[in-house]
C-alpha cells in the first residue's frame, strides 16, 4: 500500500500544480490513480521510445476517464532516447517519426503541452559546431511540424547548454518553452533572465530542488535566495508548474515547502 498525500492542492495557486507519473514505483495508471485527487495536472513521463514502454490505447482511454473523474489534465514528456539533432539522417528520421507517433497516441488526452529535449552531445562548442547543430535542429523541427502538429504544442526544454542557441528556432517556428528551473540552476544559468525573455511563450515550468550539482530533489534543498527568486517568477506565472521529482518523499516535502514559502516567503 502506497502512502497518500495528506491534502489536496487543486486550485491552490494561480497556476496549475502537478507532478510526474513516476512518484510511486509502479506503472502510469496506478500513479495517476494515487495522485489525481490531489493535483491539477500530471506529467506523463514517456522517457523511453520503445513500443512496449508506451501506454496502450486502452490505457490512454483509462487515463482519459481518470481525467474526467478527477478534473485532471495531462502534459507529456516526450522520449529522451531519440535525437532530432543527430548528424545521421536515419537517426533524425526515426526520432521525428517516433515523436509524431507518440503525439498522435496521446492526442486523445488533449495534453496541455509536449516537452521536448533537444540534446547537444558534441565536445566542441565553437561557432561552427553549434551552427551545424542548429541547422540540423531547424530541419528536423520543420519536418516534425510538416504533418500538421501545432508548433505551440511543443515546448522546448532548457537543458545544459545556453538556451540562446535555440531562440531563433523557437521564434521562427513559434514554439513554446519549457523552463526547467533545476536544469538552469545546476548549470549556472540566470533563471530570471531566461524567464523574463520567454515568459510569454512558456507553457510549463519544471520545478525541483538542486543540491551539490544534483537536481530533481525536493525543493527544501534550494537556498533561500533561490526560493525567493523562484517565488518571484511564480507570482507572475499562470501556466503549469510540474514538480519534476520521482519519489513520494520528494513530492510530499516539495508540496509542503512550496505552500509554506508561497504564504510566507520569510520562513
Amino acid at each position: 500500500m502506497y502512502p497518500s498525500l495528506l491534502k489536496s492542492y487543486k486550485n491552490a495557486y494561480p497556476f496549475k500544480i502537478g507532478t510526474t507519473s513516476y512518484i510511486y514505483p509502479d506503472h502510469i495508471i496506478p500513479n495517476v490513480k494515487m495522485l489525481a485527487p490531489y493535483l491539477d495536472e500530471i506529467e506523463l513521463l514517456l522517457f523511453e521510445s520503445r513500443f512496449d514502454s508506451l501506454p496502450t490505447m486502452q490505457q490512454i482511454k483509462e487515463l482519459a476517464l481518470l481525467a474526467e473523474q478527477y478534473d485532471l489534465s495531462y502534459n507529456v514528456h516526450l522520449p529522451i532516447d531519440i535525437y532530432i539533432s543527430d548528424s545521421n539522417a536515419s537517426v533524425r528520421r526515426n526520432a521525428i517519426d517516433t515523436l509524431k507517433r507518440i503525439i498522435d497516441l496521446t492526442s486523445y488526452l488533449s495534453p496541455s503541452t509536449h516537452a521536448l529535449h533537444i540534446s547537444y552531445d558534441k565536445d566542441s562548442k565553437d561557432r561552427e559546431s553549434v551552427s551545424r547543430w542548429q541547422e540540423l535542429v531547424y530541419k528536423s523541427v520543420d519536418e516534425l511540424l510538416d504533418d500538421g502538429i501545432q508548433s505551440q504544442a511543443i515546448s522546448i526544454e532548457t537543458l545544459s547548454y545556453p538556451f540562446e542557441w535555440l531562440e531563433e528556432i523557437i521564434k521562427d517556428f513559434e514554439l513554446s518553452v519549457c523552463i526547467d528551473i533545476g536544469h538552469l540552476l545546476v548549470n549556472g544559468f540566470d533563471v530570471k533572465k531566461v524567464f523574463d525573455k520567454h515568459s510569454s511563450n512558456t507553457s510549463i515550468i519544471h520545478l525541483h530542488g538542486v543540491e551539490n550539482k544534483k537536481d530533481h530533489v525536493s525543493l527544501n534543498r534550494l537556498s533561500l535566495e533561490q526560493m525567493d527568486q523562484i517565488i518571484g517568477i511564480l507570482k507572475r506565472y499562470y501556466g503549469i508548474v510540474s514538480l519534476e521529482v520521482f519519489s513520494f518523499e520528494n513530492l510530499s516535502v516539495s508540496l509542503t515547502f512550496l505552500e509554506k514559502y508561497w504564504k510566507n516567503p520569510d520562513i
